[in-house]
């Protein structure tokens, strides 16, 4: 009677499981099951992150003093790297000569008020020009240098890499990422298994340059993927280190960098979002939280004492945002299988990357410090993120003074009735569309004020 009773419930379940699979509506969220991440000391990953060799082929440090970057010690960095950019690592090459490369905080770290704040996404990088004549240039000139022989031969793979990209790498305007068109161009001139080095393109090239916005690091320690479609699953490690497709020899010369990566990724874990620098409206802001329990908590999670975070990927019917960057996950598998089949697929941290017609609906802590927002930062501030109406078509800001307005909070921008330069955000062109994530739109003015207040306090 009781195995019977058993089978009755086992049926049961399985009927309701069914009948859930079968009415699943497209519209509904996905949750993303959280995956094993490695652990480590994060005061290490710091010390790597900031002077490892990650990449082990560069610049010639005298050389790049002389002209090919400029001074700076924002970290407080001593030895080789005294006076090198923040942005740069100063290292020895396997062939003893030093070099500087560039670090991870080219994309992860901003001045930001005044100082740097390592974690926050860079949204003022300029890839408006090919840069193939410096570094063409650059070979010219350690090829005939003296100790030639020994100084090329430490930047001839940064170099090599930079003149295979560089042509591909264009953007239409100042402030956004081309991470991803990176790393599918270092992919197609690498073997997925040795990683050695290819002349000839392997892979065919989308003509499309996905423009993003790069996420702020603090945000991966509740994340269970990568990425803004969720894509990237399993170890983080491994999404963590692929800069170093760059200038990498072969898979051994991989290994001994992803033995340091837990460490960077503890250091990760361990970056707090900057605090709100002004005086919050308490009762505003208890106002805006019912708000946002109301209309974003769902997708967004919960903040303070017990906070907690969905991890939902969100459908393309509902979130509506611009669709290049998952789309292109279809419209050009084949990177999506060179790194299905390659070798930060082995060990006993493996990867993949699973697709999704879609995009995450992130953690907003620091919410109010990381404008541009959406996907592709092509909206300037919160006030037109939470009112769809008010989102430029075009729009500038200035690059060689960045003037971030706090109360608003995002960026100071000025409105423009057409593309007018590289300064320009140009909302009308494929991957930089403005559209989607109308929740906010059904709000009042006051209602939005109120939010607006609480996600200050986050």
């Amino acid at each position: 009677m009781k195995s019977v009773f058993i089978i009755f419930i086992l049926s049961a379940a399985c009927a309701f499981c069914s009948f859930f699979i079968k009415n699943k509506k497209p519209t509904d969220p996905v949750y993303i099951e959280a995956s094993q991440q490695r652990t480590g000391d994060a005061e290490a990953g710091y010390i790597y992150l900031t002077e490892g060799d990650y990449l082990k082929s560069g610049i010639p440090i005298g050389l790049f003093k002389m002209g090919f970057g400029k001074s700076g010690n924002d970290l407080g960095r001593e030895g080789i790297n005294k006076n090198i950019p923040y942005s740069f690592n100063a290292v020895i090459a396997p062939n003893g000569e030093k070099i500087v490369s560039p670090n991870c905080l080219q994309c992860h770290a901003q001045e930001f008020n005044g100082k740097i704040v390592i974690g926050m996404g860079n949204s003022l990088s300029d890839y408006t020009s090919n840069r193939t004549s410096t570094a063409k240039l650059l070979e010219r000139f350690l090829k005939a240098g003296p100790g030639k022989e020994k100084k090329y031969e430490a930047a001839e793979n940064f170099i090599r890499s930079v003149e295979a990209v560089s042509p591909y790498l264009v953007t239409e305007t100042k402030g956004v990422n081309i991470a991803d068109r990176l790393a599918a161009l270092l992919a197609a001139h690498r073997d997925p298994k040795s990683f050695k080095w290819s002349d000839s393109l392997l892979l065919s090239i989308p003509e499309e340059i996905i423009p993003t916005d790069v996420p702020a690091w603090w945000l991966l320690k509740k994340k269970h993927a990568m990425f803004y479609n969720g894509f990237g699953r399993g170890d983080f490690g491994r999404f963590l280190m692929a800069s170093n497709l760059l200038t990498v020899t072969d898979t051994s010369e991989a290994a001994e960098v992803d033995s340091h990566i837990n460490d960077v990724l503890a250091y990760i874990y361990s970056l707090q979002p900057p605090a709100y620098p002004k005086p919050i409206n308490a009762k505003l802001a208890d106002k805006g939280q019912l708000i946002f329990e109301q209309y974003c908590m769902d997708c967004h999670g919960t903040y303070g004492k017990d906070c907690s975070y969905p991890n939902l990927l969100i459908p393309e019917e509902v979130i509506q945002t611009d669709s290049l960057l998952y789309s292109s996950n279809y419209s050009s598998p084949q990177f999506v299988n060179w790194f299905n089949q390659s070798w930060f697929t082995s060990g006993d941290h493996p990867a993949k990357l699973v697709p999704f017609r879609g995009y995450i609906a992130p953690p907003l802590d620091g919410i109010w410090a990381t404008a541009p927002y959406l996907h592709n930062g092509s909206v300037p501030n919160l006030e037109t993120l939470l009112n769809s109406k008010l989102r430029p078509k075009y729009w500038d800001r200035n690059f060689d003074d960045p003037q971030y307005d706090v109360d608003a909070p995002g960026w100071k921008f000025k409105t423009e009735t057409s593309a007018s330069g590289k300064n320009t955000y140009n909302t009308t062109l494929k991957g930089y569309r403005n559209t989607g994530h109308t929740f906010g739109d059904q709000l009042s003015d006051d209602e939005r004020t109120a939010l607006i207040e609480y996600l200050k306090t986050l």
